[in-house]
């Protein structure tokens, strides 16, 4: 094993990341390398740099004419050159400040800085290579974002394991998320993605206080407990009694057994799907900001062994926009735009027959909502493309996805008549 490597295990010997580790996290380090050199060269090079891989004249990146005509409110430097491994470091501090005002409750609490991913699906990934193994077992609700397979399954090679999302009173299955993390053993790892990715649902304040529970619960019992907390959706929440903070907030420092991954990034919350600008962020009860520095460079690891480091010029915009007086203002003309697209499916949806062949499930968030079908959701799928030009998700033989987001207000009552009836027509 490499000697910062090493050095990094005893820095975080004893919390709950170390027992957590995957092999590969346990190695993972951040080399004094090409890039560690240059940016101490960055420093103290006054006379000549060289030594990063990239062209300059001057003091600036060399480009081409024929891109840069299509760049303003950007300096030269802010799109071309490489970012930082971890990511900007302004950009870094201004989304912990976004995460603290969006999140009250984890104002005073010590967790590592957010590391700037490719992505929020990048997030994931790096956490899993850091604490997943061949053969250990994930837990997931049955509702899911089919990327987490190939995420889990197929790149790490652990089990996922699932349990019904919804209990027969339409909220979630607390006894089922339980029984689940018990079946896995004293590692216990759990990804939890609200808004959720099909449904729409995230949970009430009252659910949301009884997941806590349900892990602190565990954790007392000596488990070790790996929570991933998936909030691409994050902040559309659209009903007054459904919990507005990511549970990363309260088990921040719940417990330390217990160790929480905040995944998330402006690709859903700052509405640019295209920038890959995702972040990760570490919380755990009693973990020092020294062992939360260890943690980073084990994750800058990961992040410059994949990925190298995250799009500057995506990085920049963000910055500037977070910046931007009108930033607030513009933000909530969104919400608005998505929340009455919700307002009227809700409507809709509300007053389909009883007799039709699409259940839906409980939502009330984000950007989808799911029906269960009592037709094959992929001939439905099918039939609706072919006689009407619809498209729509076949999430399994038994569920339909439709993404409200995409569609117009004016729209939404005609678009659910098709699904109505194309379901009607295969019954």
């Amino acid at each position: 094993m490499n000697k910062i490597a090493v050095e990094l295990n005893e820095v975080l010997k004893g919390t709950v990341a170390d027992r957590l580790f995957s092999d590969l996290g346990r190695r993972f380090y951040f080399p004094k390398g090409i890039v560690a050199q240059s940016v101490e060269a960055g420093q103290k090079a006054t006379t000549y740099n060289a030594t990063i891989g990239m062209a300059t004249d001057g003091n600036e990146p060399i480009y081409l004419p024929s891109i840069q005509k299509f760049i303003t409110g950007l300096s030269v430097s802010e799109v071309y050159s490489y970012a930082p491994t971890p990511g900007l470091p302004k950009l870094r501090a201004a989304w912990k400040k976004e995460m603290e005002g969006k999140n009250p409750s984890m104002k005073g609490k010590l967790t590592s800085s957010p590391l700037v991913t490719s992505g929020l699906t990048h997030a994931i990934q790096t956490a899993a290579d850091l604490f997943v193994d061949k053969g250990d077992k994930l837990v997931i609700p049955d509702m899911f974002w089919g990327n987490y397979r190939l995420q889990f399954e197929e790149r790490r090679e652990a089990e996922i394991v699932t349990f019904p999302f919804f209990n027969e009173q339409g909220g979630i299955n607390l006894s089922g998320l339980e029984k689940a993390l018990r079946s896995t053993g004293k590692k216990m790892a759990l990804i939890l993605n609200f808004p959720n990715n099909p449904t729409g649902y995230s949970p009430t304040q009252g659910e949301a206080d009884a997941i806590t529970a349900l892990l602190k619960k565990l954790a007392d019992e000596g488990n070790n407990i790996l929570c991933i907390f998936d909030d691409a959706y994050f902040g559309l929440f659209y009903e007054e009694e459904t919990c507005k903070e990511s549970l990363f907030s309260p088990l921040a420092d719940m417990h330390e057994n217990i160790l929480a991954v905040k995944v998330d990034g402006a690709t859903k919350e700052e509405f640019v799907w295209g920038f890959r600008v995702g972040f990760i962020t570490y919380a755990s009860k009693g973990m020092t900001a020294e062992q939360y520095e260890a943690l980073q460079k084990k994750t800058m690891g990961a992040i410059r062994s994949s990925i190298s480091s995250a799009n500057h010029m995506g990085q920049s915009m963000l910055l500037r926009s977070l910046d931007d007086p009108d930033y607030t203002v513009e933000k909530r003309k969104r919400f608005e735009i998505l929340e009455e697209r919700y307002r009227k499916v809700r409507q809709v949806v509300d007053s389909l027959d009883k007799d039709s062949p699409l259940h839906p499930l409980p939502f009330n968030s984000g950007y989808f909502m799911t029906f269960k079908t009592d037709v094959d959701a992929d001939k439905l799928r099918l039939h609706l493309l072919d006689r009407y030009g619809v498209g729509g998700i076949a999430i399994n033989p038994d569920h339909f996805r439709v993404a409200y987001s995409s569609v117009s207000t004016d729209d939404v009552e005609d678009l659910y008549r098709i699904l109505d009836k194309a379901a009607r027509e295969i019954g």
